[in-house]
């Protein structure tokens, strides 16, 4: 009982200690940061949502109804816009750069790759170019001016091209620094407002933590037409019939394939996973008939572009690739989707994957290869057959496989906890509430001088050193 007493009592502060660090970022952010706020002309906004070539989920409306209200503000918006591949974030966040412009204001999205960016740009462009609104697309080989700038890193290096920035949009953030983010938002004296964009599922738990900091607005429900992509995990032994159906799929519906592979060349410390150069040459042999392509991280950027536009317009009927594709690409005609090594990926990771395909009329396909054995490891990846909803995957890779292997440590800071874990609903629910009662009495925490002092440096070791 003892054991059990002070176990609850560390994991409380463990937790405790991340919520108030989030309050901190929160407070200050409020106490310092001066946005202009934005006048909503009501009828252009409402004719510009009325224009749009779908109507908008209750999901959707919800979103743009708390960023209209942000953008209102004098404190710049700091609003993560959580929802599932497809959920439609993209034409949220076209919907806040229109408010902007007509506020006279320039708009920034910043992206994690070229593809990601163009994909981006292509969308924006046919949503607001109607209204006189220049997009311009700043990679590391194109850079075009405009009253909305979509990019990649490279938007970091052009400050001079920002003339009076009100919006950044930043999607994935969680591949970024906080340095980077810090100079997309300048140390100018009206800071814009700022939305983040992310199709990682974040669990619930995890949001009530360590995203205490920042609003948030989810996205749960799917577009009409959207398909549920009907999963099978595939042992070896049934490899070969898989590659016959797939050879009947492409015949009978023209549908095409992406093939993702983990690494780009064979690996010697890692046999038993395949590398995209050598699959490549093998699916080349094994379907003879049909064009195959290739795509990965270290071709030029033109060859990039070119694989891609060959898959569109079905001069290739096979992608082979990394999951350099695990974001962003919209491809209508493809209707499957083939993971080799899924076991290697985290269930987050494949229903990203799996959102690559499912986006025209016919019926979709995800067929995960794995050579492992374990069971554990088959049921996790098991989950994927039954579950289709982002969030819910999220919860069972967390139960299953800890915060750190959700979003990559390194990127996102997910911090480590000793004693305390992400699942435990009630203590989260518990320092929740301390945390609440204490701030409502003393916003600053003056009468609370070393849980300030925590609050602001982020760690008890860090003002035990001072």
């Amino acid at each position: 009982e003892a054991i059990e007493r002070g176990r609850h009592r560390i994991a409380f502060d463990e937790v405790f200690l991340l919520q108030l660090r989030a309050y901190e970022q929160k407070r200050a952010w409020q106490a310092t940061q001066q946005a202009k706020p934005f006048a909503i002309k009501e009828e252009l906004l409402y004719a510009f949502i009325e224009k749009l070539p779908f109507i908008l989920t209750d999901d959707q409306r919800t979103a743009t109804k708390e960023i209209i209200s942000d953008l209102q503000k004098t404190v710049p918006m700091n609003r993560l816009l959580e929802g599932d591949v497809g959920s439609g974030k993209t034409v949220i966040a076209a919907i806040a750069m229109y408010i902007a412009h007509l506020n006279k204001m320039q708009s920034i999205l910043m992206a994690p790759t070229v593809i990601l960016a163009q994909q981006h740009y292509v969308t924006i462009s046919k949503l607001l170019a109607p209204y006189g609104i220049k997009v311009g697309l700043v990679t590391s080989d194109e850079k075009n001016t405009g009253d909305v700038l979509v990019g990649t890193h490279a938007l970091l290096t052009k400050q001079h091209m920002f003339k009076k920035t009100g919006l950044v949009v930043v999607d994935e953030q969680h591949r970024f620094g906080v340095e980077q983010r810090a100079v997309l938002i300048g140390d100018k004296k009206v800071t814009p407002h700022f939305l983040t964009m992310t199709a990682t599922p974040i669990p619930r738990t995890m949001a009530k933590t360590i995203l205490g900091s920042i609003d948030i607005s989810a996205l749960k429900q799917m577009p009409k037409g959207r398909q549920v992509i009907k999963t099978w995990v595939v042992p070896p032994v049934k490899r070969e019939r898989a590659h016959d159906w797939m050879e009947k799929q492409m015949r009978d519906t023209g549908g095409q394939i992406f093939v993702i592979c983990p690494l780009i060349e064979a690996s010697e410390t890692l046999l038993d996973v395949k590398a995209v150069k050598e699959e490549f040459e093998r699916i080349k042999k094994r379907f003879p008939r049909v064009g195959v392509g290739l795509l990965h991280g270290r071709l030029k950027a033109a060859e990039k572009t070119n694989a891609l536009d060959d898959f569109r317009a079905k001069k290739t009927m096979i992608l082979v690739a990394t999951p350099v594709v695990e974001v962003g690409i919209d491809i209508p005609g493809a209707t499957i989707m083939v993971v080799e090594g899924a076991d290697r990926f985290g269930l987050g990771q494949l229903h990203q994957l799996r959102g690559r395909v499912g986006r025209g009329s016919l019926q979709s396909y995800c067929l995960l290869f794995t050579q492992a054995i374990e069971e554990k490891t088959i049921e996790r990846l098991k989950a994927l057959e039954t579950i289709h909803n982002g969030p819910e995957l999220a919860e069972v890779d967390l139960a299953l496989r800890g915060p750190g292997e959700i979003f990559g440590r390194r990127q996102h800071g997910v911090p480590h906890l000793k004693i305390a874990t992400f699942t435990d609903m009630a203590t989260i629910n518990q320092t929740q509430a301390a945390l609440r009662g204490i701030t409502r009495r003393d916003p600053e925490l003056i009468g609370f001088p070393l849980l300030r002092e925590i609050a602001k440096k982020g760690t008890i070791e860090a003002v035990s050193k001072d």
